[in-house]
């Protein structure tokens, strides 16, 4: 709406109705998550075009699974999240996936392809994403959806959930790429993801974590029931983000790591 049109429009009855709101705090989130989806796609694709067939079939990080295996499920949760944007915009039921088997047989499918496919695949599903992330009305990333393990959850909150899938399997990738590669302007929102995950999952051990944020701040955090045995654990957001995700030992953290259950 440009600015030389009224700050209200009249319906038909002559009655005067708000125009459609440009801009909200749940707009505002979905964009500058969008921005930092951008940006960690762009990474991903710079590893990506350094694979050939062969190294696309080494094993990832996750056991499994290969290089490929990643890849494609990354293409395919982005178009789950098309279909939960598209629930969003028209308010019509559109799950993330048909179904757990479903999903499973897509993503294996995938990774049998060949590398100029995998890449191919991957790419047009981020720019899928991308387009309906950039069509999605403002008032629409304040709408109710739910993600593909049955929670309910705002849909300003996918891309921040689409980001969080970029970095782990960025990582999962095994290409010299680690969570302290992660921009300081991002580990901050995936560490209080990752803190909030086990904040709510049954069987975590009592741990006091001590985080160091970007720009010399600290956030601590209880999990679990507090003891007075509780173990202490403290170190950057990054290296906290590592071993939350299960991807890294822990070994760089000052103190001694419980064991966690798995990582989502």
């Amino acid at each position: 709406m440009s600015t030389a049109e009224p700050e209200v429009a009249a319906d038909l009855t002559g009655d005067t109705v708000p125009p459609p709101r440009e801009h909200s705090e749940a707009a505002s989130s979905a964009r500058r998550g969008m921005a930092a989806v951008a940006q960690a796609t762009s990474r991903l694709y710079e590893l990506v075009e350094e694979f050939d067939h062969a190294a696309l079939r080494e094993p990832s990080l996750l056991p499994g699974w290969s290089r490929a295996h990643v890849l494609s499920h990354l293409a395919r949760q982005a178009d789950a999240q098309v279909n939960l944007l598209t629930w969003a915009r028209t308010g019509v039921e559109h799950p993330a996936y048909a179904s757990r088997a479903d999903r499973d047989a897509d993503i294996a499918e995938g990774a049998t392809r060949p590398v100029q496919l995998v890449r191919a695949d991957l790419e047009a599903a981020c720019q899928r994403l991308a387009v309906a992330a950039e069509q999605l009305p403002a008032a629409a990333w304040e709408a109710e959806v739910t993600n593909s393990v049955g929670q309910p959850v705002s849909a300003y909150s996918l891309p921040w959930a689409r980001l969080r899938e970029l970095w782990v399997h960025i990582v999962d990738l095994d290409r010299g790429v680690g969570f302290d590669d992660v921009p300081a302007e991002h580990v901050e929102v995936l560490i209080y993801d990752a803190v909030l995950y086990y904040a709510v999952k049954p069987g975590v051990p009592p741990v006091r974590l001590t985080v160091d944020l970007p720009g010399g701040r600290q956030a601590v955090w209880e999990l679990g029931e507090p003891t007075e045995n509780s173990a202490e654990v403290r170190g950057s957001a990054n290296a906290m983000l590592g071993w939350l995700t299960g991807r890294e030992t822990g070994s760089t953290l000052v103190g001694q790591p419980p064991t966690l259950p798995a990582w989502r």
